[in-house]
């Protein structure tokens, strides 16, 4: 245990950062986990309203640092491609 303050106060702001950090990772998750439940119901309408707020949620957690741009780019491209085939 740290005896600095400051080294003190540093662990308690890391501890509450990553308490948000698991908390919107795993709200992120379920978000892109309810567009490949749509996708594999075959549901189009549920995907495509699904498929929406992931993009968003993906959006957002790079602007907080949360994933890296090119992962989240990657992410909405496969969902993407697979709600796309569901309307044909």
């Amino acid at each position: 245990m740290a005896n600095i303050k400051a080294s003190m106060k540093d662990i308690r702001v890391s501890a509450a950062r990553r308490e948000r950090n698991k908390a919107a990772k795993s709200n992120l998750q379920s978000t892109v986990r309810k567009t490949r439940t749509a996708i594999n119901e075959n549901n189009s309408e549920a995907a495509v309203a699904s498929l929406n707020a992931s993009i968003s949620k993906l959006d957002k957690a790079v602007q907080s640092g949360l994933i890296h741009k090119n992962a989240a780019a990657r992410k909405k491209s496969r969902l993407t491609k697979q709600v796309n085939a569901l309307s044909k």
